[in-house]
């Protein structure tokens, strides 16, 4: 029972063997996937496989990258979209610095119409975070962000950040990175966050884990991010897989 609680399936890279990429999925044992849709064409594509698969569930949100780019009328219609049955989270939603084609300032208002929506709808956020940590703790707190929690999407921050977030009400999700070996500050967070906040993802078809860095990540893959979590935390793979499905599912409100 594994939880792939990130993943672009929506994703173009997929168009040519989407059946084959889940039923590797679930050989893997991976029983959920929710699949993230930051703009429109992505938004539509989670909701159609929302509705061709039993197990898969979407988050419907607004990229900071594209944030220049979102209407009134998109932040309406994802509100719309938020009563539907299988959206389970408000997002990608949050920060990038990296990239430059959204204006900070741009980024930082949609960031906040989005906070707002999600207390409105009753749902949790998934937050997008790059050279960005300070600008996003800061609006989390002032949003009251807390108010309905969410996830940290695949975490990169210090021990002490992740903890910051914690106490936020947010969960910290590991992806690929953690199985990097120069990846000193992911695999202390593995150690130290305790095992009930803690979430899985893949963030395919990106950050692919080792052994397979380099070629398109797939929500099988999961199972490398759970397999180095159990080898820095002492404890079993099963051990982590259920924990980590437990928190997707009470964060999420699934009960299957």
């Amino acid at each position: 029972m594994l939880f792939d609680t990130h993943a672009h399936l929506n994703a173009v890279q997929y168009d040519e063997d989407l059946q084959e990429v889940i039923q590797r999925a679930q050989d893997e044992g991976v029983s959920h996937i929710v699949v993230v849709g930051f703009d429109r064409p992505t938004i539509e594509r989670a909701m159609e496989l929302t509705e061709e698969y039993d197990f898969i569930y979407a988050a419907v949100g607004w990229h900071p990258v594209d944030a220049i780019d979102m209407t009134e009328e998109d932040l309406q219609w994802i509100k719309e979209l938020a009563s539907h049955p299988k959206v389970v989270a408000i997002g990608e939603m949050g920060l990038d610095y990296y990239w430059d084609k959204s204006p900070k300032e741009v980024q930082k208002e949609v960031f906040r119409k989005q906070i707002a929506l999600a207390k409105e709808v009753k749902l949790p956020i998934i937050i997008h975070n790059r050279d960005a940590t300070a600008d996003i703790v800061q609006i989390l707190k002032e949003e009251n962000a807390a108010e309905v929690g969410g996830i940290m999407h695949c975490f990169s921050g210090s021990v002490e950040v992740a903890k910051q977030c914690i106490d936020m009400n947010f969960y910290i999700s590991l992806g690929g990175p953690v199985t990097f070996k120069n990846a000193k500050k992911a695999k202390e967070v593995a150690k130290e966050i305790p095992l009930d906040r803690l979430l899985i993802e893949t963030d395919c078809p990106y950050l692919t884990p080792h052994p397979f860095r380099g070629k398109r990540n797939e929500p099988s893959y999961v199972k490398y991010v759970a397999e180095q979590i159990a080898e820095l935390k002492e404890i079993t793979v099963e051990e982590v897989a259920k924990a980590t499905t437990e928190n997707a599912k009470k964060l999420f409100g699934i009960s299957r």
